[in-house]
């Protein structure tokens, strides 16, 4: 019975959510995991409570697996109650607000607004000619006004780019497609690219060569800019902004993104949406990361929280 859900629900992630295909062998060995736990006990996923499930999860813990690997299969769990609530195999989701013992209380790094300005103002200026200087202020504006991940990216297309939209369609993992606007900065560095992209294809076509379908092309196998050599340009664009390279990755930004967004009012469905995440879970640690900064606001500059020798 339960290979029978594990097998209902793989195929409607992807069918219906456009799960990768890592993703479902994640799942799928997760799942049979919890299964195997459960049979030992002489239950299964149709009769398995909350309690069962967190007990589980303190098993995972005391075989010494890692806090990912327990936090990925608790989400494994919450999918798949999820699904059979939805899909009338359980009345209830016995998963619901459930916490994994143990799971990380890390927060995301991310960068101050004042450090971004810094780092979109040296992008302006980076590279050994006009064009790359476009390209890559275009690059970081976009990264930071959508929070994309730089696979996402860097595998953009030209045609996606064309026609000045004011949001750009992107495809995200599991081949799933979302919509993300793009602020004036945004748009103005990726018109100015575009116009760029488009002359340069004119070139090549008279010389008999053919322009590449990416918006940032690349000399490599793939056709576009890796994010390897994404990551090396920020490092260095890090250091000319007069920050510790060690603190600035392009997945930094994408933090950057959501945290400024949720600091200035946004909400966390929006913020899910824009980022691409199926679970609003993944998304709420950001509100820690707000909290941290208003904590250290307070302690830092409210007058009652100095000692009174500074007072």
């Amino acid at each position: 019975m339960d290979e029978r859900w594990i097998s209902v629900f793989l195929d409607a992630q992807a069918a219906e959510a456009g799960a990768a295909r890592n993703t479902l062998l994640a799942y799928g060995r997760d799942l049979r995991d919890f299964a195997g736990w459960l049979a030992r006990r002489n239950s299964d996923f149709a009769c398995a409570t909350r309690e069962m499930i967190e007990d589980y999860l303190i098993f995972c813990d005391a075989q010494g697996l890692s806090v990912s690997t327990r936090a990925r299969r608790l989400v494994a769990i919450r999918q798949l109650y999820r699904f059979a609530h939805e899909d009338g195999l359980r009345a209830d989701d016995p998963s619901l607000r459930l916490k994994g013992p143990g799971q990380s209380k890390r927060l995301p790094g991310t960068l101050s607004l004042d450090e971004v300005e810094r780092l979109l103002e040296v992008a302006r200026d980076t590279g050994r000619s006009d064009a790359v200087q476009m390209r890559n202020r275009c690059l970081m504006e976009l990264l930071y006004a959508t929070g994309m991940r730089v696979s996402e990216l860097v595998e953009l297309t030209l045609t996606a780019a064309k026609g000045n939209p004011e949001m750009l369609l992107v495809r995200g993992k599991g081949g799933k497609e979302r919509l993300v606007p793009l602020s004036p900065p945004a748009k103005e560095a990726l018109t100015v690219w575009v116009a760029e992209r488009e002359a340069e294809d004119a070139r090549l076509l008279r010389d008999g060569n053919s322009p590449s379908r990416f918006l940032f092309p690349g000399g490599g196998v793939t056709g576009h800019l890796t994010r390897e050599h994404f990551f090396r340009m920020v490092q260095k664009m890090a250091v000319a902004a007069g920050i510790s390279p060690s603190r600035v990755t392009p997945h930094k930004l994408r933090h950057a993104f959501a945290t400024h967004l949720l600091a200035g009012g946004a909400d966390l469905r929006s913020i899910q949406t824009m980022l691409g995440h199926a679970d609003i879970g993944t998304v709420e640690i950001y509100t820690h990361v707000v909290d941290q900064q208003m904590r250290d606001l307070v302690l830092n500059h409210h007058p009652l929280a100095k000692p009174e020798d500074d007072l």
